[in-house]
């Protein structure tokens, strides 16, 4: 397993993204990811499936201190009067007495940056995380963390090769933010994309496989390929045998656009 060291702390840099699991399914995921060798798990309130994550890792016999664990405040938690108590509710779902990692999940649409913000501090500074960090969030935005003062791990966004987020990326290895990149494999678009997998033949690899590969050997990235498919499990955990040549990491950066994006923007209309 590859790691990243932030902040003094050494990260596994491929992680399980739980979206769209829920219930037994995503019980059983993490169970197995975590016996596959994964560390490195997120999840959000959002999800609705912390109870069930929480229930994968007892069930996996994984020590949880062993575990990178991650979650998100949703927008609709991140007043004054509803942060706090949201994370305490998470931690009793995950049954953890903290977790490893706090993000905002999408900046508020009326709310002031710095008020939430400064929850997140407060969650840090009463040990209900041990890193703070955001999602989705842009260069001003982050500007803004960073002025505050805050040591924030890192910026999850969608990050795949076929979304040009060069800007970002490069504007927060200068500034020391991680990048966490969700939907690394495009919505399963890059799967099937005939450049990866040309790519990937010489190397006895996926197109997948290739394209986590490509994230991984950027530097300051971590990834969180979702999946509910064992055998996907152990497919995108074999990515640390090899190396892309540095014509082949061109070749994938050279598929970026900036029209890329393949999920849907969150507009807000729902937060509260």
């Amino acid at each position: 397993m590859q790691h990243l060291t932030i902040q003094n702390t050494s990260i596994p840099a491929l992680g399980l993204g739980t979206y769209g699991a829920r219930g037994a399914t995503a019980r059983e995921i993490v169970r197995q990811a975590l016996q596959e060798g994964y560390r490195h798990i997120d999840t959000a309130q959002f999800y609705a499936n912390e109870e069930a994550v929480g229930q994968g890792i007892k069930k996996s016999g994984v020590a949880r201190e062993a575990v990178f664990l991650v979650t998100k405040v949703w927008p609709s938690n991140l007043d004054k009067k509803r942060f706090l108590p949201s994370v305490k509710e998470s931690l009793q779902k995950l049954q953890s007495g903290y977790v490893d990692l706090l993000l905002i999940h999408w900046p508020h649409h009326t709310l002031p940056l710095e008020s939430y913000l400064a929850e997140l501090a407060k969650a840090q500074e009463k040990g209900l995380t041990r890193f703070i960090g955001v999602s989705n969030f842009n260069i001003s935005q982050l500007k803004q963390a960073l002025d505050m003062g805050l040591p924030i791990l890192t910026n999850q966004v969608e990050f795949h090769p076929f979304l040009d987020q060069s800007k970002l990326y490069q504007w927060m290895r200068e500034h020391g933010v991680s990048l966490t990149a969700y939907s690394p494999l495009a919505q399963g678009k890059a799967a099937t994309h005939p450049a990866l997998q040309s790519i990937g033949k010489p190397y006895g690899k996926s197109a997948a496989q290739v394209a986590l590969k490509w994230m991984l050997q950027l530097g300051g990235v971590m990834t969180i390929p979702k999946s509910i498919n064992p055998k996907r499990l152990k497919e995108n955990m074999d990515v640390f045998d090899f190396e892309l040549s540095a014509e082949d990491m061109a070749r994938i950066q050279e598929l970026g656009r900036r029209d890329g994006r393949q999920v849907s923007a969150f507009h807000g209309a729902d937060w509260d």
